[in-house]
């Protein structure tokens, strides 16, 4: 069976891909994730998903046949609270996933109720218009503790083998306050420096170190004041397993770098 690669994608501001702006500063990563099939071996039977816009305790995993939509923004046109992404959930696969969970002591539970947030549905309506892959939402833990989220994605590495394509949705530059500024700051480049030096590294165990101690390195808490959507990437870099890490997005938004990742 094909195995798919991880993701660690950007998913904009909002509904930024459907807003009417001739001007906007998302037209570089709306292409870029509209792209993103092209690169995948075969399209996945199903699709596993962890969004900055999601944390619970203990982990809850999405099991609903047929997820209704979060529309988890404010302040947005009438009409981007009407998107519709009308794909279908996967019970099965979510009662594999708590399994791997249970097996190696991941507290998780089910949800039915929660619909998928934007994190979700909106990078999905952009690389996959056709709403015709089951999907599956793992929400984050609050603690944020890395070790753990990189335990998450390890759990979900042998999915991959079974042609599951694993997305971590997040921004690798999340501090709103100074990305709404649109100035250059130093520390938003050290961290991106930083990050691509990281997850390029071909040791695994000192890139998975280094993503544990993330909060060290230089810019960091100025780029993620809060990790949540920097937690995303956790899950992938455990997901990836063995395989290196690859720039595939890089861009200026804002004045602040922000960029995409693919592990095998």
């Amino acid at each position: 069976m094909t195995q798919q690669p991880a993701f660690y994608i950007p998913h904009g501001g909002g509904p930024c891909f459907f807003m009417d702006d001739p001007h906007d500063v998302w037209t570089n990563m709306g292409n870029f994730l509209h792209k993103l099939p092209q690169s995948l071996p075969c399209l996945p039977s199903a699709i596993i998903i962890i969004s900055g816009h999601w944390e619970n305790a203990p982990i809850r995993i999405q099991n609903a046949a047929h997820p209704s939509l979060y529309y988890d923004y404010y302040d947005f046109p009438e009409h981007t609270y009407q998107l519709k992404y009308p794909a279908n959930g996967h019970p099965q696969l979510a009662q594999k996933i708590k399994n791997l969970f249970d097996i190696h002591g991941i507290k998780a539970e089910f949800e039915h109720e929660r619909g998928w947030d934007h994190g979700v549905f909106i990078p999905l309506k952009v690389i996959f218009p056709n709403a015709d892959i089951p999907i599956v939402q793992i929400s984050l833990h609050p603690s944020l503790d890395p070790q753990l989220h990189i335990k998450i994605g390890l759990n979900l590495s042998y999915l991959r083998k079974k042609n599951i394509l694993i997305l971590g949705s997040g921004m690798s530059y999340h501090n709103l306050p100074y990305l709404f500024s649109g100035q250059e700051t130093k520390e938003a480049f050290a961290f991106h420096h930083w990050l691509a030096s990281t997850l390029t590294n071909p040791d695994i165990a000192e890139r998975n170190q280094a993503l544990i101690d993330w909060e060290n390195a230089p810019g960091a808490r100025s780029s993620h004041p809060r990790a949540e959507h920097l937690l995303p990437l956790m899950v992938i870099a455990g997901a990836a397993d063995q395989d290196i890490g690859h720039c595939i997005y890089k861009d200026i938004i804002l004045q602040k770098p922000i960029t995409g990742y693919r592990f095998g």
